[in-house]
């Protein structure tokens, strides 16, 4: 699915939030519930509570389309679903307790055996719609949010703000699987934060290039908190970004949560050098993210400009505060 910049209008569309969390279909024959990722892989045995509700539903055969998501504090946690993907299933149940999840539900593939892809979106909304008319209001099946009105999708940023990932654009008259052909597009959500730069790690086996500079908010006790990294530079830039950065070596960087320097469970092969440089933090540089997860910005941001103006005490983690809860877009 494309991303684009701006939300497409017209009585053809169909909106939706874009959930922060794993797309998974799920697919019941009988007693047999099975739950997969959108590349395949089985994911019910690590969500046990799904498979619970799924079961529970008076139709035995049908397959849906959705998203797995954790709530905590209002907000979807990524961080809390990817720990959820456990080995041993005495945490899984564990975690299932205390970090159920849900699932938000936006499409329906198949209904007592019939087939349904080919027909239209707004046909298949409407079946959905009839679907899950008996699901409890509470439970853990939940009904993804549509609208064609542009208006709602406007009060859902402003009920929510950062808390809303995005939307996601689809059009009505399409049949399923057709993302290909324009048949949906995403659109993110972007927010800006006035960042100081506490420090900075050098380009993977060169000490000459820049690769990323670490971003900083202070928290309410007056300590710089690490909260993400910024490293959106062309390569001409990453050199005389060094040569910027040269009068501010020497600070103490960062005086609270600090960035990881522990190689990344994610790494491959040799062990990547996750050492940083620590700069006074004098700096201020405003960049635009998209999401927001334990009080880090979960991706990279994209340089804005830099903040002659802006004081670094002036800096401070409510920029990454939300407005309200995501889960109030549920009803």
């Amino acid at each position: 699915m494309r991303s684009v910049e701006t939300i497409p209008d017209g009585p053809e569309w169909f909106y939706e939030p874009k959930w922060d969390g794993f797309r998974a279909l799920a697919l019941r024959a009988g007693s047999d519930i099975a739950i997969a990722s959108k590349s395949g892989q089985p994911l019910a045995r690590y969500f046990p509570e799904i498979v619970a509700a799924l079961a529970a539903l008076p139709v035995e055969r049908f397959a849906l389309d959705g998203e797995l998501v954790v709530p905590l504090a209002g907000a979807l946690s990524f961080d809390a679903i990817q720990q959820r993907i456990h080995p041993a299933a005495g945490r899984v149940a564990m975690l299932a307790r205390m970090t159920p999840a849900l699932y938000l539900i936006f499409d329906l593939l198949s209904e007592n055996g019939t087939d349904i892809v080919e027909l239209p979106l707004r046909e298949r909304r409407a079946r959905l719609d009839r679907f899950a008319a008996a699901w409890p209001a509470e439970g853990a099946l939940r009904l993804s949010p549509v609208t064609t009105d542009r208006r709602v999708v406007d009060g859902w940023f402003a009920r929510v703000g950062g808390a809303l990932d995005g939307v996601i654009a689809k059009r009505a008259d399409r049949p399923y699987a057709s993302g290909k052909t324009g048949a949906a597009v995403k659109i993110k959500k972007q927010r800006s934060a006035d960042c100081v730069i506490g420090g900075f790690r050098y380009a993977a086996g060169s000490k000459d290039r820049l690769g990323s500079l670490l971003l900083g908010l202070y928290d309410e006790d007056g300590r710089l908190d690490y909260i993400g990294f910024c490293s959106a530079f062309a390569a001409g830039e990453r050199r005389s970004l060094l040569t910027q950065l040269e009068p501010y070596r020497g600070g103490s960087g960062f005086t609270g949560d600090a960035p990881d320097e522990a190689p990344s469970r994610w790494s491959r092969g040799a062990e990547r050098d996750r050492s940083y440089v620590a700069l006074r933090p004098e700096l201020v540089l405003e960049v635009a993210f998209d999401q927001v997860t334990g009080g880090r910005i979960r991706h990279g941001t994209r340089p804005l400009r830099w903040r002659t103006d802006k004081a670094p005490r002036q800096c401070t983690a409510d920029q990454l505060e939300t407005a309200g809860s995501v889960l109030g877009l549920l009803g």
